[in-house]
This record gives C-alpha cells, sequence and structure tokens, in this order.
C-alpha cells in the first residue's frame, strides 16, 4: 500500500503545481477558478480511481517496482480461456499478496494445472520462474510445484524411556 500513497502524493503535488500555474497565470479572474476547480475535483477523483484499481489485477507486464523478481509463490489462480490468467502471487520481501493477470496461453495454462496437481498430491505450494519476465523461453516451465516437505526432525535430545523388567517370581 506504501507505493500508492507514494503515488497519490506525486499526483496531488503535480495538482498542486497546475494549480499554482492556473492562479498565477495573466488570464481572466473566471479562467483562474475554473482552473482551480477543476484541479480540486481532480484530487479526489485521482483517489479514487487509486483505490478502484487495487481490487483489479494488474497485468503482468505493467509491473515495474518488483520486476526484477526471480521467483513468486503461487497462492491461488483462475484460468479464463482466450482472456487471461489471473493469479494471485505472493512476492518475496512484500508483506502482502498481489493479484496478476497474465495473456493467455494454452501451455501456461497447462503448466500451471499440472504444477497445482503435482502441489495437492505432494502437499506442497506452487512457484512461479520469472513473472514478470515476458519470456518466449520454453526450456524451462514457468509453473513448478514444491518438493514435498521435509518432515518435523526428531528430537534426539530427550532421555530414552524408562525401561522397567519383571522380577523373577519364586515359587512357594
Amino acid at each position: 500500500m506504501t507505493e500508492l500513497t507514494y503515488m497519490f502524493a506525486i499526483v496531488a503535488v503535480l495538482a498542486g503545481v497546475v494549480a499554482s500555474i492556473s492562479v498565477w497565470a495573466p488570464r481572466r479572474l473566471w479562467i483562474k477558478v475554473c482552473a482551480l476547480g477543476a484541479t480540486l475535483l481532480f484530487i479526489p477523483a485521482a483517489y479514487a480511481s487509486m483505490m478502484q484499481l487495487l481490487s483489479m489485477p494488474k497485468p503482468a507486464t505493467y509491473e515495474w517496482w518488483h520486476s526484477q523478481t526471480g521467483e513468486a509463490t503461487v497462492l491461488g489462480s483462475s484460468m479464463q480461456e482466450n482472456e487471461g490468467i489471473y493469479l494471485w502471487l505472493q512476492l518475496p520481501n512484500v508483506p502482502e499478496p498481489r493479484a496478476y493477470v497474465l495473456p493467455w496461453s494454452r501451455q501456461l495454462a497447462e503448466q500451471l494445472q499440472t504444477a497445482e496437481r503435482e502441489a495437492a498430491e505432494n502437499r506442497s505450494g506452487v512457484q512461479m520462474r520469472l513473472p514478470f519476465e515476458p519470456s518466449l523461453d520454453d526450456r524451462e516451465p514457468r509453473f513448478y510445484a514444491l518438493p514435498q516437505p521435509a518432515p518435523p526432525p526428531k528430537d534426539y535430545d530427550d532421555p530414552p524411556p524408562q525401561m522397567y523388567e519383571a522380577r523373577p517370581q519364586h515359587d512357594i
């Protein structure tokens, strides 16, 4: 959410600069008032549009803030044939997950379905290589299932269990 705050601050400052120029320009008063009013309406409209965009998946080709990410964890997916592949990704060093859309590709959709099936069998997750790089290299799949997680380590620091031996019984 910090990127949104920075982007809105830049938009607000630029709108203030435009308003300042319009106020000090040698124009008629009604033109200056209209320019100032348009600026005052522009700021909440820009904020509302940015907030609306938060709920929509971002095209992966438009990602520039985290464009150098090598891998991402796929938290969820949805595929719409001939429309797009919608992904919910957890990026490294980013606390909140992000929604992205990839252009439709039958090969990518099949890779994703195969990786999700393998992950379900292994009880693991799905990873994505180079999520924001438009690569035509198909030698390695972009989606793959993580290996099955290792079982928890056995704790050998506990004392050995106590052993009880039966005493020999004497006949009376």
